[in-house]
């Protein structure tokens, strides 16, 4: 991706951890040391962790393009939201598919993210597929 040299390379904060879990579609990590550790029990929840435990520099700075993409797509979708109660204002027409283009697109970055880092998309990117244990 080009312009990622303008990325840090230092080590994904906290926040950005649950940023990269989030867009690859899997739930909230919960409290480290305590309690119930559910990517303890699924092998690509533990990958997604070691890898952004262990990227690398240009790894980070990538990561970091990939998720200052996807915050603004993920913005884009409620902010065009606001259109929905207008059909047309002026010489200007609704486009009756941009939240579901705007979202597609979104899942399209999520799915992108997921493949760079090397993990499986989490089960909320998995198409509405129940894990049955």
């Amino acid at each position: 991706m080009s312009g990622s040299s303008s990325f840090s390379s230092d080590p994904l904060s906290e926040a950005e951890r649950v940023d990269v879990r989030r867009f690859c579609g899997y739930p909230a990590f919960g409290a480290g040391s305590s309690g119930f550790q559910s990517w303890r029990f699924f092998d690509s929840y533990g990958l997604l962790e070691f890898r952004m435990t262990n990227m690398s520099a240009d790894e980070l700075r990538v990561t970091r393009q990939y998720l200052a993409s996807l915050y603004a797509l993920e913005q884009a979708i409620p902010t065009s939201a606001a259109n929905l109660d207008t059909e047309k204002a002026a010489v200007w027409t609704h486009n009756s598919q941009e939240v579901v283009e705007r979202t597609r697109l979104y899942e399209q970055w999520q799915r992108r993210l997921t493949s760079f880092i090397g993990v499986p998309p989490g089960p909320a990117l998995a198409g509405g597929c129940a894990i049955v244990i």
